[in-house]
């Protein structure tokens, strides 16, 4: 008996038509009816951006392989605009903040209070002071060992500029009773909401740095007038204060003991950048 003949080429035509192959995948297709012949499908693109990649992978598969799945490919495969990328990547940071601010709370519950507040600021990039003790700061080769035999030792000082500290992270230097400076300048998540907890250190604490953070509003800064031991306060460049003249006044008065260091308002001039590098290097606190 002989063979039948294959099927007909035309969709119109009776048959089955040739599947449409998935974007990338699929250069081969059966056509026609049981036991017709192989035919080559070209991908169809459907207007998005699996079906151009599908596209380029029929006419160069070697070379698409060989360079992978690239990140245009991975944000196209997940996302549909701008705004789910941007969202993403949102979520990602403010994840990883909140991970940098955890407690840790076994540190506290076998070394102290004082071990585990230091342990904070140096897993952030920090640096602490313990009494009459140097300046202890992470370095490359991990947490110094004598950090873990201090743990009757109070801390006296904290500088933790430009660390992402934020709210829930306080919790960790709320506990330091005997802190007496401490430094956040240029720490971008520390707010208003920040400084209402300060409070809790008025009895002990002398100096605060807040320059340049950028969250800090006149509202935050009214919440100071617990600190009535302050005796050095820096609120020099923050962006986010309306009237930075008038605030540095209300501050002065708020905290008569205080000095009160900020932008040279009188003259309507900042300071350079020889006299901050100076300014810096007299300090108490570290850079």
């Amino acid at each position: 008996m002989a063979a039948p003949r294959a099927g007909p080429s035309s969709e119109g035509e009776q048959g089955v038509s040739p599947a449409r192959p998935r974007a990338g995948r699929g250069d081969v297709a059966v056509g026609g009816r049981e036991g017709s012949s192989l035919r080559l499908v070209a991908p169809v693109w459907n207007g998005g951006t699996s079906g151009i990649r599908g596209l380029s992978r029929s006419m160069d598969p070697e070379g698409s392989q060989r360079k992978g799945r690239t990140l245009l490919q991975f944000l196209a495969d997940r996302f549909y605009d701008v705004e789910a990328v941007r969202e993403y990547l949102l979520q990602k940071q403010m994840l990883k903040v909140l991970q940098k601010n955890r407690s840790f709370t076994y540190v506290k519950e076998r070394y102290g209070p004082y071990v585990a507040g230091a342990y904070f600021i140096l897993k952030q990039g920090g640096a602490v002071k313990f009494r009459d003790k140097e300046w202890m700061q992470p370095n490359g080769r991990g947490l110094s060992g004598e950090l873990w035999k201090l743990r009757e030792v109070p801390i006296e000082a904290v500088d933790a500029s430009g660390c992402a500290i934020n709210y829930q992270g306080l919790d960790n230097l709320l506990a330091l009773k005997e802190l007496q400076s401490l430094s956040l300048q240029r720490c971008p998540h520390v707010d208003d909401w920040c400084l209402s907890r300060l409070h809790q250190l008025a009895n002990s604490l002398r100096e605060l740095s807040l320059a340049g953070c950028p969250r800090i509003s006149e509202r935050g800064l009214a919440c100071l007038h617990h600190l009535q031991n302050l005796r050095r306060l820096d609120i020099s460049d923050l962006p986010a204060v309306s009237n930075p003249g008038l605030t540095q006044i209300l501050v002065e008065e708020m905290l008569p003991n205080c000095e009160v260091r900020g932008a040279d308002w009188a003259q309507g001039l900042k300071l350079g950048p020889e006299e901050q590098s100076r300014d810096t290097a007299s300090s108490p606190i570290p850079a």
